[in-house]
């Protein structure tokens, strides 16, 4: 994966907006997955080039945060906390639920690219568990119903053609 020149030249106009060079390796990731859909070890290593880092300093940032993913995702990337605020609120459940519903187990990806099960820690809000994020976007206090319903939306989303699931809050014209 190359990095493109357009994507290069957006960091360059971030550059007098941040603190330090480091200060721009999560914006640099976000817009390398945003293009390519993952951060792979070769995308790391020509951000540390291009940034001029250490790669081990990518590396860590990238490999820290779960919104970073290291290998391809379906196009609906369910995220699902197992933390134990959500597991007490019944994560467990909707987790069988989802896989039920999706054919796959957690860690999976669906055979048709379309759908990503995860199980990640924590997702930060453990007042409102349990929390799902869906690519983007957060959705707390879920339950069976809401699930459905948000699952049903996704897939209607994917056979309508929409490109873009779950990323009502990503602006191309403004980072993030």
């Amino acid at each position: 994966m190359a990095i493109s020149q357009q994507l290069k030249e957006k960091i360059d106009r971030l550059r007098p907006n941040f603190p330090t060079t480091q200060a721009l390796v999560i914006p640099m990731l976000h817009e390398v997955q945003h293009e390519t859909g993952m951060v792979s070890e070769d995308s790391m290593r020509e951000i540390a080039v291009f940034l001029q880092l250490p790669l081990m300093k990518i590396r860590e940032v990238a490999t820290f945060y779960t919104m970073f993913n290291k290998k391809a995702v379906g196009q609906v990337h369910y995220q699902l906390c197992s933390n134990i605020g959500c597991w007490l609120n019944g994560s467990d459940k909707l987790m069988h639920h989802m896989e039920q519903r999706l054919k796959i187990n957690a860690g999976q990806s669906s055979t048709d690219g379309k759908y990503t099960l995860s199980e990640v820690e924590c997702l930060g809000a453990c007042g409102s568990a349990p929390v799902l994020q869906v690519n983007e976007d957060y959705y707390e206090n879920v339950d069976l119903p809401m699930l459905d319903e948000l699952m049903q939306s996704f897939s209607s989303k994917i056979n309508a053609g929409e490109k873009y699931i779950g990323r009502e809050t990503y602006n191309p014209e403004v980072w993030p």
